[in-house]
């Protein structure tokens, strides 16, 4: 009797098992076939508050396996208000005969006007027909002509224009104009989907529709220095395809909000087409500088630091006893500049200047080219083996 009823209880704990084991086999089968369909799924596990969301079925049916998608509604709602620049220059050119100084004397110094045909790419940001773009593509022209994606075409006038930011801010004589809504530059995530739209080589006079390009972002706070006395920092790298022509127009995140103006592009030597490096600059920093376009025509920095710096060589990194050759030496303080008043020292080492990393001279002078007349700056110096901060303000010249 005693050994029937062990093989009962053992029987009927066996049977619990089995049991419990097939509920929670059906309870993932079910959640399996949950998530393969392609919903968004939530879980949370309450213990440790970690919450687990499946998107990349859900996102992947949305872009690829749907014709209409985030993609295409963005495209569709901002492509309106993307124009194409086509603009006239008079340039200089001197006679190369004239470096000769025998023709010189005889003939003298030839220099003549000629005109030069540019094109390039704006985004309206306004409904009464305000448009930004790059200084390199309008700043220097005499007559401008903005194409509307209807065929339109108005004769635009330069607002103002910052070289040093190659931001250039034109208006148009129009009235309830679609725009591009401003985002904001500061939290863009690395390996967000972005779109580049605008004009490259011209394409936009063929149907007056701006051509469409898709990308991630690939790198955010690219310092990429001077280039043709234009500073770039902070740009936003991404691998969206860039070409000429594509200046001045609108890198815009999946739900439409312009982030960047395109720029820049990197390119294999010997070649001027996209390799996948392409730069726009933050809209953070447009924002800033067509706000005093608006106010002035022009962005004035008048102030002066009494520094002289140089970049950092191994040599001098050694010496210092520096991990790199990031940053400047101060090599020089004028009496009474604003430098010395920040007690700033000859030997000092500049490694930041607010947000930015200095790499080299050229950084720095790019960097300063943020900041007015009245700002205060901090700035982290390498001294002695310590690391201090000292503020300085940036004084009228």
């Amino acid at each position: 009797m005693k050994e029937l009823r062990t093989a009962f209880i053992s029987s009927l704990f066996t049977m619990l098992v089995m049991s419990g084991i097939f509920i929670y086999l059906s309870k993932s089968e079910d959640v399996s076939a949950q998530v393969t369909g392609g919903d968004v799924v939530d879980f949370t596990e309450q213990k440790n508050d970690y919450k687990v969301v499946n998107t990349r079925e859900s996102a992947n049916d949305e872009i690829f396996g749907s014709r209409s998608n985030v993609i295409t509604r963005t495209v569709s709602n901002v492509s309106p208000a993307v124009v194409g620049i086509n603009v006239t220059e008079i340039r200089q050119y001197r006679d190369p005969l004239s470096n000769d100084p025998f023709f010189r004397r005889f003939f003298g110094d030839r220099v003549y006007n000629r005109k030069v045909k540019g094109l390039g790419s704006g985004s309206i940001i306004s409904p009464d027909g305000y448009i930004i773009t790059n200084d390199h593509v309008a700043g220097n022209a005499t007559k401008i002509i903005v194409t509307m994606t209807d065929g339109t075409r108005y004769d635009a006038r330069l607002v103002g224009t910052d070289p040093v930011s190659d931001i250039c801010l034109l208006k148009i004589e129009a009235e309830d104009l679609p725009y591009i809504k401003l985002g904001k530059s500061d939290d863009i995530l690395i390996g967000e989907w972005v779109i580049a739209l605008g004009n490259p080589f011209g394409l936009f006079s063929l149907n007056d529709k701006p051509t469409v390009t898709v990308g991630v972002v690939s790198a955010l706070g690219m310092n990429l220095g001077e280039v043709n006395e234009r500073y770039y920092l902070s740009m936003i790298q991404t691998d969206a395809a860039i070409n000429g022509g594509n200046s001045g127009g609108p890198l815009v995140n999946a739900i439409g909000e312009l982030i960047g103006m395109n720029t820049l592009i990197y390119t294999a030597q010997g070649s001027s087409g996209n390799v996948g490096v392409g730069f726009a600059i933050p809209i953070n920093k447009v924002k800033s500088i067509i706000d005093e376009l608006k106010q002035n025509g022009s962005v004035t920095r008048d102030f002066w630091t009494g520094l002289r710096i140089q970049s950092i060589d191994e040599e001098i990194a050694r010496y210092y006893g520096l991990p790199n050759t990031h940053g400047v030496i101060v090599t020089y303080i004028g009496n009474d500049s604003p430098a010395d008043k920040a007690g700033l020292e000859v030997g000092d080492v500049i490694l930041k200047v607010e947000k930015y990393v200095i790499n080299d001279d050229e950084t720095l002078i790019g960097v300063l080219q943020d900041f007015r007349t009245g700002d205060n700056i901090e700035l982290t110096v390498f001294r002695n083996g310590d690391t201090l901060t000292k503020e300085m303000e940036l004084e009228k010249l």
